[in-house]
């Protein structure tokens, strides 16, 4: 049962052009009638995550995602179907009904309360311990390494007692059930110790998320303890691939710019130096999710990480999913010194902006490491270096911008402006065959596990039923809503059959908001996302429409022979009455625009 009407679910998902809401988050581009971004729901180096203006969808035909605007929301933001409603209404300027809400999804919003409650409770017992004497070693600790009172209150810092049931029974007093404190991510549970603290005798870093709510922590062991770093694990109010350190604070700075580090330490060093606009990701690779959110906030960041092969390895991978969500990416050098903290500790905050201001650009980082693997004094050598240096500069799409990094490579290692161009012209040509020799022959673009082509035809006629609604009329006397086997696609086929009767036109992203399980949603946008290709005549795209209507009656019909007692007259008459429709559609001529 939905928590609001569908009237007031479809005014505020109507209200809200999904283009302007995921450009907020993506980048995107137009090919055709959608525009295709990185999906931010898995990594990929391809565009394959669309956007369809015309359906007010999206869908990812790598990993699947898909949806409407408010599922959108709630996958990347991680809200709960209440959360994403009450954003989009406040952003189109609706005015929810609170008398809506169904008991079971305000029970979920509870739920959802009581865990931001539990956190805030675990903040508040960790830095009270952190000021006990307690918590005197982490506090030297966090004073060893320069913290003043004033940026550990800022920061909320805090200590996880030598204890490891010590958090666990403080929860318990204040009533919180342990399922609950199960599902924080705080408190774990087995047969011999009943439940017990994720931290204890850790220094603890609350991790706010941008509404300077506690949805999580990371503790750094005190001692020698394993592992040095503990994060909290995923729940449903913490996903790390989409929250990031200090941006609670960042944000709210009037930089033009990021600084993005890769620890706690670095983050806290840098904003009591006066860099508040310094942030982390939480103990885990970069992702486009990160810069998603980051994107909201800043059109250039520059990263400080670690000046060791690690650091320079997660800055490599990072500059390029920054790059594709439109962000300016420079590269700030931490030489002599491993990461921020050390280096102003050493040399101070000025010495560090000095070296803000010197940022290198990304691209010209990226040669520069390059570099490093070969051996420019031998031919073979440079030669090699040379290749993969132009193939690097294809990725520079627009020809003035090629131009200026052709330009500025060619000077920097005397290379020749026009013999790096027509080297870059020659991988070009190269790529362009490549992809020509990789695509598809058929005229369905598939998913790399082949699909079963009962689903796969069935998906393909929703979709061109959408695109050219002209068809219900010239189709729709054959095929109905029962000629689609598959429970889900038939009542997607029965809402858009009911849709264009009452209406005269559909609204596939109406029908998203049907169902309630992510899966479900994922595959109704899923069935108006086929794609025919590499047809170039109206005369070929007409062949495959027919061939599919055809497929989908004749599949129609073998299924329901198969679910069917022999012995029923009234299924018999019916199955020949099919069976004579099959024939007129075999012969019938179908016409798209």
């Amino acid at each position: 049962m939905p928590l609001y009407s569908e009237d007031i679910i479809e005014e505020v998902r109507s209200k809200n052009d999904i283009l302007d809401v995921i450009s907020g988050y993506v980048k995107l581009q137009k090919k055709g009638n959608a525009y295709f971004g990185l999906c931010p729901f898995h990594s990929e180096k391809s565009p394959s995550f669309a956007v369809t203006p015309s359906r007010q969808m999206y869908h990812c035909f790598g990993c699947g995602a898909g949806g409407n605007v408010i599922t959108f929301l709630m996958e990347y933001e991680n809200y709960s179907f209440v959360e994403a409603m009450q954003a989009l209404a406040e952003r189109a300027g609706v005015k929810l009904p609170q008398k809506e809400y169904s008991a079971q999804m305000r029970q979920e919003a509870d739920r959802r309360q009581r865990l931001l409650e539990v956190s805030r409770e675990a903040g508040k017992y960790y830095y009270m311990l952190l000021r006990s004497p307690n918590g005197q070693a982490a506090y030297q600790y966090f004073k060893r390494r320069g913290l003043s009172d004033a940026v550990m209150k800022k920061f909320g810092l805090g200590y996880a007692d030598k204890y490891s049931d010590d958090l666990y029974r403080y929860l318990k007093k204040k009533g919180y059930p342990d399922e609950l404190l199960r599902d924080s991510g705080l408190i774990s549970y087995d047969e011999r110790k009943g439940g017990h603290d994720k931290f204890w005798n850790r220094a603890m870093f609350p991790i706010l998320n941008v509404h300077n709510k506690i949805i999580a922590f990371g503790g750094r062991v005190m001692g020698d303890g394993e592992p040095k770093y503990l994060n909290s694990p995923e729940t449903p109010l913490f996903d790390k691939s989409r929250n990031l350190y200090g941006l609670n604070i960042a944000r709210t700075t009037r930089e033009p710019r990021l600084l993005l580090c890769e620890g706690y330490m670095d983050v806290i060093a840098l904003h009591q130096a006066g860099f508040d606009n310094a942030v982390a990701s939480l103990g885990t690779s970069f992702t486009n999710g990160h810069a998603g959110l980051l994107s909201r906030y800043a059109k250039e960041v520059y990263l400080t990480y670690d000046s060791d092969a690690a650091g320079v390895k997660a800055a490599l991978r990072a500059i390029p999913i920054l790059s594709a969500a439109g962000i300016a990416v420079k590269i700030i050098d931490m030489n002599p010194y491993k990461d921020p903290d050390e280096f102003i500790k050493a040399l101070g905050a000025e010495a560090y902006q000095e070296r803000v201001s010197n940022a290198e650009n990304s691209f010209l980082f990226e040669i520069r490491m390059l570099e490093r693997e070969y051996d420019l004094n031998d031919p073979q050598g440079k030669t090699s270096f040379y290749n993969e240096t132009a193939k690097k500069l294809l990725r520079f799409t627009g020809e003035l911008e090629r131009e200026n990094y052709i330009e500025a490579v060619a000077e920097k290692y005397q290379i020749g402006f026009d013999n790096l161009r027509k080297l870059v012209h020659h991988f070009g040509v190269q790529a362009d065959i490549h992809a020509s020799r990789q695509e598809l022959k058929s005229g369905i673009h598939e998913k790399k596990k082949k699909e079963d082509g009962r689903k796969q035809s069935q998906k393909l006629l929703l979709t061109w039923l959408i695109e050219d609604t002209g068809l219900f009329s010239t189709i729709g006397r054959y095929i109905t809503p029962e000629d689609f086997t598959e429970e889900i696609y038939r009542k997607a086929a029965a809402e858009l059959y009911t849709q264009y009767e009452t209406d005269g036109e559909v609204n596939p992203a109406k029908i998203v908001s049907m169902f309630q399980n992510e899966e479900e949603q994922r595959e109704i946008a899923a069935l108006f996302h086929a794609h025919i290709s590499h047809l170039d005549t109206k005369e070929s795209v007409e062949k495959a429409l027919k061939e599919t209507v055809v497929k989908v009656k004749r599949n129609s019909i073998q299924y329901r022979i198969k679910q069917s007692n022999p012995t029923d007259l009234a299924f018999t008459q019916k199955l020949a009455e099919e069976k004579l429709q099959l024939q007129q559609l075999e012969k019938l001529h179908i016409s798209i625009k």
